[in-house]
């Protein structure tokens, strides 16, 4: 363990300490040296009461993890229900299999009207861009 904690202060260029207490052993291990030990401990100590807190705890730091999770989970959850919809429009315009998603529900007809009326002001902008393209190219064989 005190090797990994002196690669960590070396690559990173951080300072660490480590005291390590065995059942085995008398005497602590310290890394780097007594005096290192006091050196890292009494900077933290030197800390401004907010910037401790700041650095947070194991607790804080997965707590925070989790609730990104969450909102990962949500956000995929969203998307793949937005592609269900869609495909489902699509299904409709092929007319293969036309069979809406299992239990639809208010907010997913909502969802999927949405995602019609995008694809209509979709297919609408390429037949403007559609228009345009064909006046400039007949204009230029003229």
């Amino acid at each position: 363990m005190l090797k990994k904690i002196e690669e960590l202060s070396t690559l990173c260029g951080v300072e660490a300490c480590a005291i390590v207490y065995s059942s085995f052993d008398q005497e602590p291990q310290i890394w780097p040296s007594e005096s290192g030990v006091k050196n890292v401990v009494e900077k933290f100590r030197a800390m401004p009461e907010w910037k401790k807190h700041k650095m947070g705890n194991q607790e804080s730091v997965m707590e925070k993890s989790i609730v990104k999770g969450k909102r990962k989970i949500t956000k995929l959850e969203e998307e793949n229900k937005e592609m269900e919809i869609t495909m489902f429009v699509f299904q409709c315009l092929d007319k293969t299999r036309v069979q809406p998603p299992h239990n639809m529900t208010l907010p997913d007809l909502n969802l999927l009207s949405s995602v019609i009326e995008q694809k209509l002001n979709d297919i609408s902008r390429r037949l403007d861009f559609t228009d345009v393209t064909d006046i400039v190219d007949t204009n230029l064989k003229l």
